[in-house]
């Protein structure tokens, strides 16, 4: 019995230049049915020219894209049943709500009756009702945004494809626009695909990232795949707010480690303490100095200097404060190292991991 291929999405061995500069190399990927995946890159990183492929607005130099099954390089972007959804929105200004929606549906020649029950359905889905005989330029930056959903999900597509979609929306609507999208998408259940450099959008909305860097895909996993265990040095550096250091030896815990890796440490994985303050490792913590604080409610952002290298970590905002220029307590509890081109390897601290083989 020949097993079907699960993959409703397949890019195979795609390559795309632009004169000399090479926008997507080898790419390979396949993405489920009815998933919301995230291309998730710098800007640069060749993640919107795989989404314009996919659509076909742009044309692959050689591979083969596959939808359904079917190899569509030889489609017109009329004929793939995809939606799209623009950074800038893309709305008609002279047209209304209504007619924004209703577009793709009249150019295909549906009659008006199904015109208006389609319309009618899309608007009750994305919330604008009484909103009908607006123009773009009376609506907030959100409502814009869910008329251009709407509009790309009227003729039925079967896989929607959406560039930077809050790029243009600002932070606090953004924020809720992000639970929205996860929600509608569950409830129209379409294959999704979706563009943006900002990786808590992709850790928050998508179920599955992929990481674009250069032309390349870097690594392809679940949000907590991604952020946890990166496999290159790029993700490792890119995912969070890391800061790179080449002499990690130099630091407490982690002397069994020759100069030839380099090493990315997260906030999180840093314990800044007053030199007050009982701490479980006292032993093994060293000295540095703070050199910025900065509120950010339920928690402070420490940057100290240690080594000659400035770390950031965190502090309970309703622990007792620590300030600019004050000696603390610094420990590591773990640092993704790598060599040069090697795979990226997760070291805790030699603290820890003596104190764990005790209690073995």
């Amino acid at each position: 019995m020949v097993q079907q291929n699960k993959n409703y999405i397949e890019l195979k061995n795609i390559n795309k230049s632009f004169e000399k500069f090479q926008a997507s190399k080898d790419i390979n990927f396949g993405i489920e049915k009815g998933r919301l995946v995230a291309l998730l890159g710098p800007s640069g990183s060749g993640k919107t020219t795989i989404l314009r492929m996919i659509a076909g607005l742009e044309n692959a130099d050689s591979g083969e894209i596959v939808i359904d099954g079917k190899v569509v390089n030889d489609i017109p972007a009329s004929q793939r049943r995809v939606g799209f959804v623009f950074q800038n929105y893309a709305l008609f200004r002279y047209k209304t709500v209504y007619d924004n929606i209703a577009f793709g549906l009249k150019v295909n020649h549906w009659n008006k009756a199904d015109i208006k029950k389609r319309v009618s359905e899309l608007i009750n889905l994305v919330n604008l009702n009484g909103l009908e005989k607006r123009y773009p330029n009376q609506l907030s930056g959100g409502q814009r945004q869910r008329v251009a959903f709407a509009r790309a999900l009227a003729p039925n597509p079967e896989l929607l494809l959406l560039d930077e979609p809050f790029a243009a929306i600002d932070a606090k609507v953004r924020q809720e626009l992000r639970s929205w999208l996860r929600e509608m998408i569950n409830k129209v259940g379409i294959t999704s695909i979706f563009v943006t450099h900002d990786q808590d959008e992709a850790i928050e909305v998508a179920d599955e990232i992929i990481i674009t860097n250069k032309g390349r895909v870097e690594q392809i996993g679940s949000p907590r795949e991604i952020y946890n265990t990166p496999r290159t040095a790029f993700v490792a550096e890119f995912m969070g707010h890391p800061t790179k250091i080449n002499n990690i030896s130099s630091f407490w815990g982690f002397t069994g480690l020759d100069a030839s890796y380099h090493a990315v440490i997260r906030p999180e994985n840093v314990s800044i303490s007053k030199k007050t303050d009982k701490i479980r490792y006292e032993v093994t913590a060293e000295e540095g100095v703070v050199e910025r604080v900065l509120f950010r409610g339920k928690e402070l952002e420490i940057w100290v200097r240690i080594h000659g290298i400035l770390l950031q970590g965190t502090r309970r905002a309703e622990e007792e404060p620590i300030r600019e220029g004050e000696q603390v307590k610094v420990f590591i509890y773990r640092a993704y190292v790598y060599k040069e081109d090697g795979e990226v390897q997760i070291v805790v601290n030699q603290t820890i991991r003596a104190e764990e083989s005790v209690i073995i």
